[in-house]
């Protein structure tokens, strides 16, 4: 425990903040590429599983192309049974995936603690991962790393596969090499992957074979003690039955298990839709309790070449090389260890009867296996089987109801999108109406989610690749996108969309959305020497604040424009511009003229800068002496002002 605690401390991401949206939390798993965490989607207040991309490998951008890939290959998948990819982005170097945060168990703690299964238990596990598969398959996509840690339980029972990273859209050859480098977990690999590196749907089917035969003996079926040994028994040997290592398996199961790992994948199931049926077959048979179907085992068995009819014999009549002996002309054939040391040609074992008995012993022979064969035949192929009715366009309820009627039972398989059956009524049904069932066999019941229609999502606010995810993921495709200033709209950042958030819309239509240039720029006029009156209204019309200094200034007339910062280049609305504006010259002080002559004081005041105004007194005497002034001696006026002297 001690551990734990100190390598989530220790751990560089537990706390942090991705993207200024996911704040990391406890490590959940690590992996040989990426680590997944915990995490707390901050902006929609849910927890999710965050896949980080180790440290250093981002380096690698075939292994960057690849992580991404993850993002867009699963976001693809809209099914219950499949792990759902929120969001993909990068922090500061460090690629991560937001994907559903499934609380439980994986099929490899199962397997651990349970196995060996009973083939029904495993059966039951299986088809999830081939309906998520099946899903997969559908849209191009190869999974190519099927494994039990990529199979998860939830608390619920819900199963959903995860790990869509080494996924690659299957190209028109159906080949998916990537540069020599091999895939996937190699006790799972099919053999074309170790030989050619190529991978189909079949590759999957393969990977799902072994996972079977995992969980029906709790042991995989090739092993060594370097993984060059386990993918080279892959390629040339084949997968042993189940019932070799754990006894009570029924022959179908078997064959169910064989037929999916067949070492050529042209006799593989073609795709996991194809395996689903055929365990579902499988899972019938168990429920009726057959200890075997010779019927359905012969259809799963693998394709065996048959011996050859002609042989090189030799001098002792026997013919070799096949694992037989057999005898020239009319004589048994024998089974012997071919190539043993010191083996012999065994005895005849019969001679030759009577030729004219012959011909009626072969007569009668042909005559008892016939009847055998046309017995078995009638059992097996038409006495226990009816037709599958038609149940489309009926309630779930009422389609149970109608194949109750023939012994038949059915069970929900699968849901999808349709533009003529209405939501809740049956589109499909498997086998499909008309079509071979066994009797008290199960249908499988195909229902309607009604059109397929999707909510137009918040766009708001992201930046536009994030937004052209969020359009990817429900199959809407973005439209016409229009750069335009935003005051309030950081750059690169959607403004707004048409339709209009929480439109619903059908898949394919486009949502057109204005994008963010940020700030308009505005040029700056120069307004220096103007009057501050009109300078102030053109920068405020322009939209910039003012930042206005008064200061005195000789030379400058009061009121005017002394300088401005900036007077040029280009700012944004609500910018500040400064302006500092003229008081005029400074004040001077006025000089003391009282009880001076006139002439005297005229000069004094001239010379101080000031203008002079004379009055004379009430009870003027002539004498012309200063006996008052305005402004007062020491007061500071405006040089150019006027100061009057009253005169007696």
């Amino acid at each position: 425990m001690t551990d734990d605690v100190d390598t989530q401390v220790s751990d560089r991401l537990v706390g942090r903040v991705l993207d200024g949206r996911y704040r990391v939390g406890a490590r959940v798993a690590k992996g040989g590429m990426a680590t997944v965490y915990e995490a707390l989607d901050m902006r929609l207040d849910r927890v999710v599983a965050l896949k980080v991309m180790h440290l250093g490998m981002g380096d690698d951008a075939e292994f960057g192309r690849r992580f991404v890939a993850e993002a867009r290959a699963a976001a693809r998948l809209s099914h219950p049974n499949v792990v759902a990819v929120f969001d993909q982005g990068e922090d500061d170097g460090t690629l991560f995936l937001a994907m559903e945060y499934v609380p439980g168990r994986t099929l490899r703690d199962v397997i651990r603690q349970s196995s060996p299964l009973a083939p029904g238990r495993a059966l039951d596990l299986l088809m999830p991962v081939l309906s998520a598969l099946s899903a997969a398959h559908d849209a191009g996509i190869v999974h190519r790393d099927i494994k039990p840690e990529n199979v998860l339980i939830a608390h619920d029972g819900t199963v959903k596969v995860a790990d869509f990273g080494l996924a690659r859209a299957v190209k028109p050859t159906g080949q998916t090499a990537t540069q020599g480098l091999l895939m996937g977990t190699v006790s799972y690999l099919a053999p074309e992957l170790v030989t050619d590196g190529s991978a189909d749907a079949r590759s999957d089917v393969y990977s799902a074979g072994i996972l079977l035969f995992e969980m029906l003996t709790g042991t995989k079926p090739h092993t060594g003690d370097t993984p060059i040994q386990v993918a080279y028994a892959h390629v040339h040997a084949d997968v042993p039955p189940p019932s070799a290592l754990q006894a009570g398996i029924p022959p179908y199961v078997d064959a169910l298990v064989q037929r999916a790992t067949a070492r050529d994948r042209d006799l593989r199931p073609a795709d996991a839709r194809v395996l689903s049926r055929q365990v579902r077959r499988v899972r019938s048979a168990l429920e009726e309790g057959l200890p075997d179907d010779p019927e359905l085992t012969g259809d799963l068995t693998v394709p065996i070449q048959q011996l050859r009819d002609e042989s090189e014999y030799d001098d002792g009549g026997y013919e070799r090389g096949t694992g037989y002996v057999k005898l020239r002309n009319d004589t048994i054939v024998v089974p012997i260890e071919s190539g043993a040391p010191g083996a012999s040609p065994p005895a005849r074992v019969a001679a030759r009867p009577p030729r004219r008995w012959r011909g009626l012993i072969a007569l009668i022979a042909v005559l008892a296996l016939a009847i055998g064969a046309g017995t078995a035949g009638w059992y097996y192929g038409i006495h226990r089987y009816t037709a599958t009715p038609v149940l489309l366009n009926l309630s779930p309820t009422d389609a149970t109801a109608k194949a109750g009627e023939v012994g038949l039972r059915t069970t929900l398989r699968d849901q999808g999108f349709s533009e003529t059956v209405p939501k809740g009524q049956v589109m499909g049904t498997d086998p499909a109406p008309g079509d071979r069932i066994r009797k008290s066999g199960e249908i499988g019941l195909i229902v309607s989610k009604g059109p397929e229609r999707y909510r137009v999502p918040q766009l708001a606010g992201l930046d536009l690749d994030s937004a052209k995810r969020a359009l990817d993921s429900i199959t809407l495709v973005t439209g016409k996108i229009t750069d335009t200033y935003s005051e309030t709209v950081p750059a690169g950042r959607v403004i707004t969309f048409t339709p209009k958030f929480d439109t619903v819309m059908k898949p394919g239509n486009t949502v057109n959305l204005w994008v963010s240039l940020g700030k308009r720029p505005i040029d700056v006029p120069n307004m220096t020497g103007k009057q501050v009156g009109e300078a102030t209204k053109a920068l405020r019309k322009a939209g910039f604040r003012i930042d206005r200094t008064d200061q005195y200034d000789e030379t400058v007339p009061e009121g005017n424009v002394i300088s401005q910062t900036p007077n040029t280049g280009t700012l944004f609305a609500k910018d500040k511009v400064k302006l500092v504006v003229s008081k005029g010259p400074a004040l001077r002080e006025v000089p003391n003229v009282r009880r001076k002559n006139l002439a005297e004081a005229r000069k004094m005041l001239t010379d101080a800068g000031f203008k002079v105004k004379v009055e004379q007194a009430p009870f003027h005497l002539g004498l012309n002496l200063v006996a008052g002034q305005n402004p007062a001696a020491g007061r500071k006026a405006k040089p150019g002002s006027t100061v009057i002297v009253t005169i007696v």
